[in-house]
Parts: C-alpha cells; sequence; structure tokens
C-alpha cells in the first residue's frame, strides 16, 4: 500500500505523539509539525474517511489496524536509518533529518539489507 509521504508523517507523528504523552489530539499533531490546525484539521478528517485514524468524543486521535501498521513502517525505517547513518559518523541531529527524508523513498529489500547489515531487529 502506497500512500502519500505527507500522510505517512503525519501517521508517524500520531504514533510517535501517542507513544511518548499517552493521548494526542489535532492541536499536538499541529504543533509537533509546526502545521496551521486549519490544515491537520483537513488531514484528520481525510484520515477518518480513509480508516486510519479514530477520534474520540474528547478529540484524542487513535490509529486505526490500517494506520498503525503504516505509522509503524515508517517509524522503523526512520529509527534504522538514523541509527545507520549514526554508526557511519553522522551526527544525531542531522541522522534524524535525513532518515525523515529517505525513510519515504527507500526500497523494502535496502531496508532489509541495512538491518541486517546493522544487526537491528524491528522495533
Amino acid at each position: 500500500m502506497k500512500i502519500q509521504e505527507s500522510a505517512e508523517n503525519y501517521l508517524e507523528t500520531i504514533y510517535i505523539l501517542k507513544k511518548k504523552n499517552g493521548s494526542v489530539r489535532s492541536i499536538d499533531v499541529a504543533n509537533e509539525l509546526s502545521f496551521s490546525k486549519a490544515s491537520v484539521s483537513v488531514a484528520m478528517k481525510s484520515f477518518r474517511e480513509e480508516d486510519y485514524i479514530t477520534v474520540d468524543d474528547d478529540g484524542t486521535l487513535n490509529l486505526t489496524e490500517k494506520g498503525l501498521e503504516i505509522a509503524l513502517r515508517v517509524y522503523e525505517r526512520h529509527e534504522i536509518l538514523a541509527k545507520a547513518l549514526m554508526a557511519l559518523g553522522v551526527d544525531e541531529e542531522t541522522a534524524y533529518e535525513d532518515a525523515c527524508r529517505i525513510e519515504h523513498y527507500i526500497s523494502d529489500k535496502s531496508i532489509k539489507k541495512i538491518k541486517e547489515h546493522f544487526g537491528e531487529k524491528s522495533v
């Protein structure tokens, strides 16, 4: 399943914020990504319609199984790529920034080989 890079970033951000804070709302996503509340609201509406998220009565965002699958795939790629770059001597900040760009385009085959090379397990 292939979705747009921006959608992957949103879903990954929801996952990370939920993992970090226990719950996440649209405003948290807007603040984390430095996007307007209106832009995030439009995206969240689309994600609800596409069954990537559900929204509780209090505004808490929850990833569906479909959304979580994508978020975990992107998050794992991000972590593996950042660790690989740091192992090569790239500073942590640059490694995570570059990993964020690379994670959307690298093939499953290449990620598998990077994991094998660095002895990484799935996150």
